[in-house]
């Protein structure tokens, strides 16, 4: 069953009532490159979905590029990255997939589950390599062997997970597009249902035969007997009310099934503009729905209105820790420079303090203690 995160449902949220991000007034750039830029980060996680430790040793990946003295060029040139985190500091490792020759230009957001022997990553690939820039997106996935040292050895050749179109989505093929308005086909999440131990990859997509041009879906594959993937129709919708529920994934707690996804207030169809950029969520008791928006408006967490672009790209694990990136902070409520230097001197670039939520029922709040 599809679930819609409607109009009216989303036009309730108000960042003045929502559990609010804690102010970031800097950023720390220890064990990281002085020379690259971070965003988009996700933990190599377990088949509970929680932080695996291997080795003992807790190692997250995350978006990188180079530092080009204008924040919007990351985006196409991102490369996946190994950090190790270590008594609350993060240590770059390098690049997660060695160079080779593959169809696309670059890497974007995904996922690393691990089942204590390997670990396979899912993650979005944008672009083309025979004609750099574009917006295209696939799902790919690589696996390696877990080494002596705990840190994954030996990548696969990655391969696309999905292949050939679905009626109730729309392809992210175009070459051309703008921030914000471009349709989706990424940001997949593994999931593995409690329930009847089946494998899922939940993902960013748009809605195909859609009312609007605001036609955001939580997309939804489940892993077939053959190893290949099968698109499903999808769980959430927000046809109507706003164009991209991004970082889309999955979260089982205490029993019930919580669907979250991240996305910018100017992203919202017009009318609702007033709806803050945040983590929103919906809730379920069972992975299929119906789905409920949490705290009723979907919204459960946002930054505060005095630094609204300050961190983004939320997503949680089944310890209910949340991580982020630090976004655009300084700015006393104003947009993002149109001027790329003035720009950069606003932009964190770096992992931002890690959080903690409180799911009750159809509640969810934010622990204001940075998770260990």
């Amino acid at each position: 069953m599809t679930s819609r995160w409607t109009v009216a449902a989303a036009g309730t949220a108000n960042a003045a009532q929502a559990a609010q991000v804690p102010l970031i007034t800097g950023v720390d750039r220890q064990g990281l490159a002085s020379d690259r830029l971070y965003w988009d980060l996700w933990p190599i996680q377990d088949e509970q979905g929680r932080i695996a430790r291997l080795a003992g040793r807790e190692f997250w990946m995350v978006l990188t590029a180079p530092d080009r003295g204008d924040p919007a060029l990351r985006h196409f040139e991102a490369k996946i990255h190994l950090l190790e985190r270590r008594d609350g500091q993060w240590q770059d490792l390098g690049p997660v997939l060695p160079d080779g020759p593959v169809p696309y230009e670059r890497e974007w957001a995904g996922s690393a589950v691990t089942n204590g022997t390997n670990v396979t990553l899912y993650f979005t690939a944008a672009g083309t390599a025979a004609r750099p820039g574009g917006y295209q997106q696939q799902l790919f996935e690589a696996s390696a062997a877990i080494g002596a040292d705990g840190r994954p050895h030996g990548w696969s050749h990655p391969r696309p997970s999905l292949r050939g179109p679905h009626p109730a989505y729309m392809l992210a093929d175009a070459h051309e597009g703008e921030a914000g308005k471009i349709k989706a086909f990424r940001d997949p999440a593994w999931f593995r249902d409690p329930a009847d131990g089946h494998e899922y990859l939940i993902f960013t997509a748009s809605l195909a035969g859609a009312i609007s041009d605001h036609n955001g879906a939580v997309g939804i594959a489940r892993k077939a007997s053959d190893g290949g993937w099968q698109l499903l129709p999808p769980l959430v919708t927000a046809d109507g009310a706003n164009n991209e529920l991004e970082r889309a994934h999955v979260v089982v707690h205490a029993g019930r099934y919580h669907v979250f996804w991240a996305t910018q207030s100017s992203t919202f169809a017009p009318g609702l503009g007033h709806a803050p950029g945040g983590l929103y969520g919906m809730v379920a008791d069972t992975l299929f729905g119906p789905y409920t928006p949490l705290n009723g408006s979907g919204l459960v967490l946002c930054n505060p209105p005095s630094a609204p672009l300050q961190s983004y790209s939320w997503i949680v694990t089944a310890e209910l820790t949340v991580a982020s990136f630090v976004d655009f902070i300084g700015l006393n409520g104003t947009g993002v420079p149109a001027d790329p230097a003035t720009a950069r001197r606003h932009f964190g670039g770096v992992p931002a303090p890690l959080l903690h939520l409180s799911l009750l029922g159809h509640g969810a709040n934010l622990v204001h203690t940075q998770a260990a």
